[in-house]
């Protein structure tokens, strides 16, 4: 089980990776297109090479459009992609000013705790976050300039979010684990294993 879990949460975590990438990619094109448009509209090309530069422009070079909605949709993506990988490795920012100075076992029991309010909330968040979905599949809402659905967005947001989900709750359940066997059974932030 604990391979299967760590294995489905690299490969949401591989899936935001190469979402990320694609978005990097869109995005720098987009720039690149916009800053060759404003260039070729400037004085000295529009009198003086006015045909290549027309050329250039009626092929359509310029911003992409609707790169915003794309990006927006796959950010979304990308974060609810890499939460599960990030709750297996315990990697979420902590505060341990107070709890450092605690003995090992009572740090188990409030990461244990800490796991499960994080469990509830990840699937709070999910259960809203499938809500939504549902509402804008029923309303048909599309995308300004790409007119694509506003649900698939939400979709494929809620897919990795299932993923976070059961990674949220396999980890709550092993922190109790742990925290009942004194011993270390997932990764933390800390490098313990």
């Amino acid at each position: 089980m604990h391979r299967a879990v760590h294995s489905l949460a690299r490969l949401t975590a591989l899936a935001g990776g190469l979402v990320l990438i694609a978005l990097i990619v869109l995005t720098s094109l987009s720039i690149v297109g916009r800053a060759i448009n404003k260039f070729l509209h400037n004085d000295f090309f529009s009198q003086s090479f006015t045909g290549p530069a027309q050329w250039l422009l009626d092929l359509g070079v310029g911003e992409i459009n609707g790169s915003y909605e794309v990006l927006e949709a796959g950010v979304a993506f990308a974060i609810f992609s890499f939460l599960p990988l990030c709750q297996f490795y315990g990697a979420h920012a902590t505060v341990d000013v107070f709890t450092s100075m605690l003995s090992r076992g009572v740090n188990r029991w409030i990461a244990a705790f800490w796991e499960v309010v994080l469990a509830a909330t990840i699937i709070l968040v999910i259960w809203r976050l499938y809500e939504g979905m549902l509402r804008y599949l029923g309303n048909g809402e599309t995308t300004l300039f790409l007119q694509f659905p506003v649900w698939w967005a939400y979709a494929a947001s809620f897919a990795a979010g299932v993923v976070a989900c059961i990674v949220a709750v396999y980890c709550a359940v092993v922190r109790i684990v742990e925290a009942l066997g004194n011993r270390n059974i997932l990764p933390s932030e800390n490098g313990e294993h």
